[in-house]
């Protein structure tokens, strides 16, 4: 995942920052900020160099690609086994989906265990369950152990809705998978509620301070490194693997992609899950937050947890703030000191489901009635890939890839997920076969859980993909547009996407995604290109912000020359020339490396 295009002014008349509480920092922070060095300090406190891009060839036993939560873990785990490690983050660390995350550390998956146990089994239920109960233990082990101050809390979980006899069997079926689950009627603050199922003790953490603690230790050591500013562009698998980077080639005996989409697709991951993008408000209200942690199930869900930016956390810590300044210079302390309601949800697929803006709009209505908000902090959006039978893909990347491993399709839940990976992927790396491997092997067969979403899914992505190209053809060439808006156009056959920032400048690139050429649609809240297919997103100049694509919209350019969005693909050169009566003309672009995250 990367940043978005900075010569593009996005300005979708929203109240609240447009950053994850996370990762609030200003815009041209970037890549400099200091990650630690090796001074003794506690992980999470230390000052130090910027976390250096990769300029030279390396060898290591096990290459990992993206430093989010699962990355970061299973770095710490492979490194323990005695094996010498190097991270490639493109952006920066928990910069990608870990960072737009909401934080929460639950076993506690929406109506999952109920599911699970009919569509695979009581043994699988109680496998997922107990690899995410370690993985909130192991959070709280490793913070004790390096001394990271991340807010780390103890909180309980609530799964609630009107389905009383859905709740009753999701209680029923956690506990027995040996989960900490009692059934329960009240659950402030959401009284009207029929009933909930409780989960105690889970909790909610600071992610990003968090996985910069883990950095810390990593880079403390002299068998592993993490570099940021990184961008993978190609994995070649093999007896060793190799990486291939803008600037250097990794060697590595194992090769794991902790992306939010491998780059390296030999399973047709694409098909087996689909990406679904959901809004997040961090709200200031009038009076205390509320204690606990909270989910409404359904399609459309709806979580609500706080954030704490003093007080409250584990052995006193201040919910990520260092005392009154940011020390690391990273954007982890913003120097607030107010609790913040964090109100998530309006989940639809990526590039469909109308405007963006209005998913805001609605989960602010939705946050008005229930809560005494006074004021929006910030806003974010995220991108989560849930697998077509509901469990993450750990494990083997595919067939035809040797000694390359994947972990993907978190379905939105990748704090404990992530963990529990890290963990699952260092024991296989390292010769065992946990029981568990079987449950979120890539390779798995799950016609009774997978079939019918599988054929759903696949069949709207077909779907999506003809009505697009046909309305494109079908429409007219030209239509105006004002500051902020986005649309498909035709132009000599050909279709373009064309956008018009805030400052009234014209942006135009090829509507083709670079994936499997389905036409993109305009995300008017981020101001990006998204495909309704598979997920892929570019910036209005072309860049990639997320895959599965690897290469950008092709440029184009207006009025006969005036180059418009450089592209990270093919140029193509492409003129449009669109009359200046209708969608007008004028641009400016600023090519620049975009990183990915993590999940």
């Amino acid at each position: 995942m990367t940043a978005p295009d900075p010569s593009f002014s996005c300005d979708p008349t929203l109240p609240g920052e447009p950053t994850p509480v996370w990762l609030a920092e200003p815009a041209d922070a970037a890549l400099d900020r200091p990650t630690g060095d090796a001074t003794g300090d506690s992980a999470g406190e230390s000052v130090g160099e910027p976390a250096p891009a990769l300029t030279t060839d390396r060898t290591v036993d096990v290459c990992i690609v993206g430093a989010g939560i699962a990355g970061l873990s299973t770095a710490l785990e492979v490194r323990e086994r005695g094996k010498t490690v190097a991270v490639l983050e493109r952006d920066r660390i928990a910069a990608g989906i870990t960072g737009k995350s909401t934080a929460k550390l639950t076993s506690q998956h929406g109506a999952i265990y109920d599911y699970l146990r009919r569509e695979f089994g009581r043994r699988e239920a109680k496998q997922y369950a107990a690899v995410q109960e370690e993985a909130i233990d192991a959070v709280e082990r490793r913070i004790e152990e390096f001394g990271i101050d991340c807010g780390f809390e103890r909180q309980p979980s609530y799964l609630y809705g009107n389905d009383r006899d859905t709740i009753e069997r999701e209680t029923d079926a956690a506990e027995l998978a040996g989960l900490p689950a009692t059934f329960v009627t009240s659950v402030p603050p959401f009284e009207r509620a029929q009933a909930a199922v409780r989960f105690d003790d889970q909790a909610w953490f600071h992610p990003r301070q968090y996985l910069l603690g883990i950095a810390d230790v990593l880079q403390e050591d002299d068998g592993a490194t993490v570099y940021e500013g990184t961008r993978v562009t190609d994995v070649e698998s093999g007896t060793p693997c190799r990486v291939q980077t803008t600037s250097a080639t990794v060697t590595a005996e194992q090769v794991v992609l902790a992306t939010g989409f491998p780059i390296l697709d030999r399973a047709g991951y694409f098909a087996r899950m689909h990406p679904k993008r959901s809004y997040v408000l961090a709200l200031r209200l009038d009076g205390e937050p509320p204690e606990g942690m909270y989910y409404r199930t359904g399609d459309n869900y709806r979580s609500v947890r706080t954030y704490r930016s003093t007080g409250g956390g584990k052995d006193g810590s201040n919910g990520g703030e260092n005392d009154d300044s940011d020390s690391r210079g990273d954007g982890s302390n913003n120097g607030d000191s107010e609790d913040l309601l964090l109100v998530g949800g309006e989940n639809h697929k990526t590039g469909q489901g109308g405007s963006t803006v209005e998913r805001y709009r609605t989960l602010l209505e939705w946050a008005r009635e229930r809560f005494p908000v006074e004021s929006v902090a910030y806003r974010w959006s995220n991108q989560d890939y849930k697998p077509v039978d509901k469990v993450p893909f750990v494990g083997r990347v595919g067939a035809g890839a040797q000694n390359v491993y994947v972990a993907t399709g978190f379905r939105g839940w990748g704090m404990t997920n992530g963990v529990a990976a890290g963990q699952l992927l260092a024991a296989l790396i390292d010769g065992r076969k946990p029981p568990e491997r079987k449950l979120f092997d890539p390779m798995r067969l799950t016609p009774k859980a997978s079939a019918s979403k599988t054929i759903t899914e696949n069949v709207d992505a077909v779907s999506e993909f003809a009505t697009d190209w046909l309305r494109t053809m079908l429409t007219p060439e030209l239509r105006s547009l004002d500051p902020g808006e986005g649309t498909v156009i035709r132009r000599g056959g050909k279709p373009m996407a064309c956008a018009r920032d805030a400052d009234g400048d014209l942006h135009a690139t090829s509507a083709v995604c670079t994936h499997m050429y389905c036409l993109v649609e305009w995300n008017d809240a981020e101001c990006s290109w998204d495909c309704p297919c598979h997920g892929s997103r570019f910036a209005p100049d072309g860049e990639v912000l997320q895959g599965p694509a690897n290469e950008g919209l092709s440029s184009a350019s207006i009025d006969g020359g005036v180059d418009v969005g450089d592209s990270a693909g093919a140029e193509t050169g492409v003129s449009i020339d669109i009359d200046r009566s209708g969608v007008g003309s004028g641009s400016r672009s600023e090519e620049e490396d975009r990183g990915e995250g993590e999940d």
